[in-house]
């Protein structure tokens, strides 16, 4: 009839004096703060990534356990303790708490229910609604004898429970009648001497209401609606093997409306009459506290305040039903106007005068549970901790489950949350380390491009060492024979072509084998500092400038001064001009611009040539690739670039364009280098 997960065993469940009925089940709790948020009492302590309820503090509102999807807070089980006096030798009763229609109404007859409680071995079934009854009764009689005294309804336990712990100096604002519970409790006791009593409903609190000492006299366990089905399961109590019957008396009269918003006023013949403003009613984590905090502050006129911590006793948790709170509320109404129908009157009062003088008092204990307030340097630190360095970074949005930004940083100071509860927090530390991933992993493509560029140079290294042993000499061999037989042929001999054939392509080989050896050379950077003005000047000092082009240098402010290698800088302009030269075949403007910060020197190479296609631009740094004619050019000159930049851990950036309709055309490469060399294990 119910999963018989619903509720955990109490056993050894809180170690000290406090004892707790809500628990958290570790490895179902998602750490999403729905219960830290919907606790009024903040009795949800969040550490090491795990969401526990705090005993001392907790008031048994139960919210926890409603809000929990993933049902990670459980009720502690006392099914064992209602065992053990059912087995014993003492009778025992079972009080019923009103909203029992909500739980099984939809499936069985309340005479069934009552034969099925009897099977288990309960002595006597009987309703905690008379109970609200005599309460009902003293409540009227307090309003009409003390006209001047404001009362807070204690008909709650977790109302009363609040105030004990968070504001304790309402505490003679309670008024100091017991619940319903605890009522019905003294009468089968005083019917009854010797019983043990048992009390049934949707309700954590009364667990530990029934062990409150200022409510003496109370029942000896409690046990929700749930917990009465596991029972039903464990002993095989089926609906069918019992014999129907009715509630042992005395039966009770309005006081099955005590389950409802406002029913305990109906009940008590209170009037909550807008205009006179004396009683004032609600539910709910949001009004009960405000109307306590007004209470405090005297700003309320009303009389008495009937407070409940959830939407009626019929949304407790400890009730299994899925119906909407409308069908709950109906099944009470329905109920209750069966009762009234076939009450006998006469016989209710009887019954209500026999109890009159019944001590239905009790008193109340502070155990003040508020938290102190840091001193100014702890709190600024925990502020600071969790990203709130001004009141502009206080959001206060309640993500974390409390209500500002410094109430969340007084429960971290105190143990009981933890910085990575704040949203915005979280988020902003998401982002940085994804920024630091993604720089991270730059830096390390940056690395594998240089170590495979590396690697390349290695091989190609030795490549260019055979090939410089091994081609070098029978090439020069080759090119001097040619040149002597030129020298020799006749100006109108037919082989002078072909020699001179033969002396392009021996001189194209060795301008290959030369680019192989500088391609390979540039494995060692040799650090120095370098004025890059200097470095420029010399480039250009190498390069002839074609007929039609100009060449214009400027050098903006900032040091020109970078440690860098001087000649491998040098090669670098070498093949970015003539690149640059070679792309304006009429004619052009060459613009050559450098330009420093504190850490690093920026060297931009701009022509408004021809451009390099879309397509190429990702090819152009791959050794033996090149767009120029047959004999012009070997692909070697940007590869050359790119691991001189790289090798002194700096990056180069092409931007060019071929279409004139896109803008004008040209080519711009930009080298950008740290003005400091990195160390090793930098």
């Amino acid at each position: 009839m119910t999963d018989m997960d619903e509720t955990l065993n109490g056993n050894g469940d809180t170690p000290g004096p406090v004892r707790g009925f809500v628990r958290t089940v570790k490895n179902r709790c998602r750490i999403c703060y729905t219960c830290v948020r919907t606790c009024p009492a903040k009795a949800i302590r969040i550490t090491k990534s795990q969401a526990e309820v705090v005993p001392e503090r907790c008031i048994g509102c139960g919210n926890c356990i409603r809000v929990c999807t993933q049902k990670a807070k459980r009720i502690v089980s006392t099914v064992h303790e209602v065992e053990d006096l059912l087995d014993g030798r003492q009778r025992v009763a079972a009080m019923l708490a009103p909203s029992f229609p909500v739980e099984f109404q939809a499936e069985m007859d309340f005479r069934v229910l009552v034969g099925m409680c009897r099977k288990l071995g309960f002595d006597l079934v009987t309703e905690v609604a008379f109970g609200a009854d005599l309460v009902a009764e003293r409540y009227r009689q307090q309003m009409i004898l003390n006209p001047m005294k404001q009362y807070i309804a204690t008909t709650c336990p977790a109302i009363v429970g609040f105030v004990e712990r968070y504001h304790p100096e309402l505490i003679p604002g309670l008024s100091p009648i017991v619940s319903p519970m605890v009522a019905m409790s003294r009468v089968l006791r005083t019917l009854h001497p010797g019983i043990k009593v048992v009390f049934i409903g949707p309700c954590v609190a009364k667990k530990a209401e029934a062990a409150d000492p200022d409510a003496a006299l109370g029942p000896d366990v409690a046990i929700t609606f749930r917990e009465l089905r596991h029972l039903f399961l464990r002993h095989d109590v089926k609906p069918e093997r019992c014999q129907p019957t009715d509630f042992d008396p005395p039966h009770p009269n309005l006081g099955s409306l005590f389950p409802l918003t406002r029913g305990f006023l109906q009940a008590a013949s209170i009037s909550e009459d807008l205009a006179a403003n004396d009683v004032v009613a609600t539910d709910g984590i949001e009004g009960f506290t405000a109307v306590l905090e007004e209470f405090g502050a005297g700003t309320l006129d009303a009389r008495l305040v009937e407070l409940l911590s959830c939407s009626g006793c019929i949304a407790g948790p400890g009730l299994s039903t899925q119906e909407t709170l409308f069908k709950r509320r109906g099944r009470v109404s329905s109920y209750s106007r069966f009762r009234a129908s076939t009450l006998d009157l006469e016989a209710w009062q009887r019954e209500v005068d026999r109890f009159q003088n019944l001590d239905l008092t009790r008193t109340y204990s502070a155990n003040d549970q508020r938290l102190e307030e840091l001193e100014p340097p702890e709190l600024h630190e925990i502020m600071q901790r969790m990203g709130k360095y001004s009141e502009a970074h206080e959001l206060n949005c309640g993500a974390c489950g409390y209500r500002t930004c410094r109430e969340h940083a007084l429960a971290i100071g105190k143990g009981f949350a933890e910085p990575e509860m704040c949203l915005p927090f979280v988020i902003d530390d998401n982002l940085n380390t994804i920024r630091k991933l993604s720089q991270a992993n730059e830096k390390l493509a940056s690395a594998q491009e240089t170590l495979m560029h590396s690697e390349r140079l290695a091989s190609m290294g030795q490549l260019a060492a055979g090939v410089a042993h091994e081609i070098n000499n029978p090439l020069g061999v080759v090119l001097m024979y040619t040149h002597l037989l030129l020298d020799e042929c006749a100006s109108g001999s037919p082989l002078r072509s072909d020699l001179q054939m033969i002396a392009d392509q021996a001189d194209r080989c060795k301008r290959i084998v030369a680019g192989l050896l500088d391609f390979a050379r540039q494995n060692k950077v040799a650090h120095n500092l370098t004025d890059i003005r200097e470095v420029v000047q010399a480039s250009l000092a190498n390069l002839p400038v074609p007929p039609g082009v100009t060449v214009e240098v400027s050098h903006a402010s900032g040091s020109p001064m970078a440690e860098l290698d001087r000649d491998q800088l040098i090669q670098v302009f070498v093949n970015l001009v003539g690149n640059a030269f070679d792309a304006m075949p009429n004619g052009g403007r060459l613009q050559i611009r450098t330009r420093a910060d504190a850490q690093w020197l920026v060297i931009e190479v701009k022509d408004n040539g021809t451009g390099i296609p879309r397509e190429n631009q990702n090819k152009m740094f791959e050794p033996f690739f090149t767009t120029k004619p047959m004999g012009k050019g070997t692909g070697l000159g940007l590869p050359v670039v790119y691991g001189i930049v790289k090798l002194h851990r700096g990056d180069i950036s092409v931007d060019s364009n071929t279409d004139p309709m896109a803008g004008p055309r040209g080519t711009t490469f930009t080298v950008k280098l740290p003005r400091m060399a990195q160390r090793a294990g930098v």
